[in-house]
């Protein structure tokens, strides 16, 4: 793909994201819907998208970026569910797609088929996970839908190269196909952690927010390209990449908890940004491959509309099968129950939601298009051209089908996220009222000590720490109102009236300020380092406007 093309669909994409956070739009849905309408107007360039580019440069940064924002906490605590959609239903959806494929398709070799399961049967959660925040699903549901986001990859890709091997003739037995999996599974989190171990000193060593971040961003490739270039055995063993960066970004976000809140800040900025980035660039690249897939679908050997026919069979089976999967592990008895160990179960609408988040995203199509051209033997893989249609049939159809449909669902079954929003904000209180009661702890041990090493007037010392004690007090008075307080109250409060006049003074500085260096009294070094400060303070008057923004 040429560098001009490349930047044009990016820019594109990145305009119509803009678009969908103005109007309250799911953005991979309206870029994927644009890309294919642009795929056909003439003049076009003819985008084909390289596996290379999106397993090595694209999946890591935004499975890291994910895992440093999970809770570990949680994830341990989801683990069950995780596993069950992570692995089980993996191996589940790429046996069963695989087997009706061959079915409905006997030209097609079983092999070949299983190919197709693989390439099939990871979601991609990024649309879920966006439209669950949007419309504040449970928190138990975004836990299990992001940990098997984290997981579910690397099932799917490992299970993609034992059925690769078996069409290529370099398979072994069932129990070789199992070792690979088991050795990839645990040489992947091993070099994680290894990793996250080795950048977390490494880290805390530099004490230099700047430095810190541009570690963290290399961590992701460098992690998966190690990962999946260790062979302990042979050839056909590799660490998981996918498990690695995964292992990595949950112990590295974990101890990130600790680190200063400078490196906090700066990271949070860096890895929005490049989620964003990146999103909008694999879904327009889904969208723009139409041309193309319909292009190898004209070669291939079936009729046109058994492909169909096969393509639609390959949907209806890849969306079906995740929904009695998931009521059969969440309700039956003894079987493995959703959301970790609970006594009592969740409310059936809960795994209604869940049972149609199935979406698939750009790791399908690029394993699709990552099928190599010919066998070992040198003649033509079988089933490539069909593999790839259906494959771009799935991930266009879920995202539609299921993304479109999702928010409705979520509405009518009536999920209620104040409910949600209850529960943090109790939990919020607490943790706020502990807070101000060590800092009021704290300053009854630290001024004497403080006091005895300056010479002021007791009076001036008295009112200092009033000042103190004030400042914290009022902090967390305000923020109790924030999170008390409905969005009309919030606004009529007497803090939000010191916070819009506070704001006003800002803006008085900052264009005094500007009006210095404008007349040639302030080096551009110098101001910028005072405006970073007033805007600081002006971020922090927000956060304790509306708390639930911070």
């Amino acid at each position: 793909m040429e560098l001009v093309t490349l930047m044009a669909v990016l820019a594109g994409a990145l305009g119509l994201t803009a678009v969908a956070r103005r109007y309250n739009l799911s953005a991979p849905l309206l870029i994927v819907v644009v890309a294919l309408a642009v795929s056909y107007l003439p003049g076009v360039p003819r985008i084909e998208l390289e596996p290379e580019l999106i397993l090595t440069l694209v999946l890591p940064p935004l499975l890291y970026s994910t895992a440093l924002d999970s809770s570990f906490a949680q994830f341990r605590a989801a683990s069950r569910p995780i596993i069950a959609l992570g692995v089980v239903l993996v191996v589940v959806t790429a046996f069963v797609v695989g087997f009706v494929v061959h079915l409905v398709l006997p030209e097609l070799p079983l092999a070949s088929a299983l190919v197709l399961g693989a390439v099939v049967a990871p979601p991609d959660a990024v649309t879920a996970v966006a439209i669950g925040r949007r419309l504040g699903l449970p928190r138990r549901l975004m836990t299990v839908l992001t940990g098997e986001s984290l997981v579910n990859d690397a099932a799917a890709l490992t299970l993609y190269k034992i059925t690769l091997a078996a069409v290529l003739g370099a398979a072994g037995s069932i129990g070789h196909g199992f070792l690979i999996f088991l050795v990839a599974a645990v040489l992947g989190i091993a070099v994680g952690l290894v990793a996250g171990l080795l950048v977390g000193f490494i880290r805390r060593k530099l004490d230099d927010p700047l430095m810190e971040s541009v570690f963290g961003i290399i961590v992701p490739f460098a992690v998966y390209v190690i990962a999946e270039h260790i062979h302990p055995f042979s050839a056909g063993f590799s660490g998981s990449g996918v498990l690695a960066v995964v292992a990595a970004g949950l112990y590295l976000g974990n101890q990130s908890l600790r680190s200063g809140s400078a490196t906090r800040v700066q990271d949070s900025s860096v890895w929005a940004s490049l989620d964003v980035l990146l999103e909008t660039l694999v879904f327009a690249l889904m969208g723009l491959q139409l041309p193309f897939v319909l292009e190898n679908m004209d070669s291939a050997a079936p009729s046109n509309g058994a492909l169909v026919l096969a393509a639609v069979v390959v949907l209806v089976v890849t969306i079906g099968i995740r929904i009695p999967y998931v009521f059969l592990t969440g309700v039956l008895p003894h079987a493995l129950r959703l959301f970790g160990g609970e006594r009592t179960r969740p409310p059936l609408r809960y795994f209604t939601i869940l049972s149609w988040t199935g979406m698939r995203g750009v790791v399908t199509l690029a394993a699709a298009t990552g099928v190599p051209l010919v066998t070992s033997t040198g003649a033509p893989f079988p089933g490539r051209e069909e593999i790839q249609l259906f494959a771009f049939v799935v991930a266009v159809g879920t995202l539609l089908i299921q993304g479109l449909t999702l928010p409705v669902l979520i509405r009518r079954i009536g999920i209620d996220p104040e409910l949600e929003a209850e529960h943090d904000d109790e939990q919020e209180k607490y943790a706020r009222e502990q807070a101000m009661h060590a800092a009021m702890r704290r300053l009854d041990d630290l001024m004497p000590e403080v006091l005895s090493k300056v010479d002021i007037p007791e009076e001036r010392a008295d009112r200092l720490v009033a000042r103190l004690r004030g400042l914290v007090e009022s902090r967390y008075q305000a923020a109790i109102a924030g999170i008390s307080l409905n969005s009309e109250e919030r606004e009529a409060s007497p803090h939000a009236a010191f916070v819009r006049a506070r704001r006003e003074l800002l803006l008085a500085q900052r264009e005094a300020v500007l009006a210095c260096r404008e007349a040639g009294d302030l080096d551009d070094d110098v101001l910028r380092k005072v405006l970073r400060e007033l805007d600081l303070e002006e971020l922090s008057l927000s956060a304790t406007l509306n708390p639930r923004l911070s």
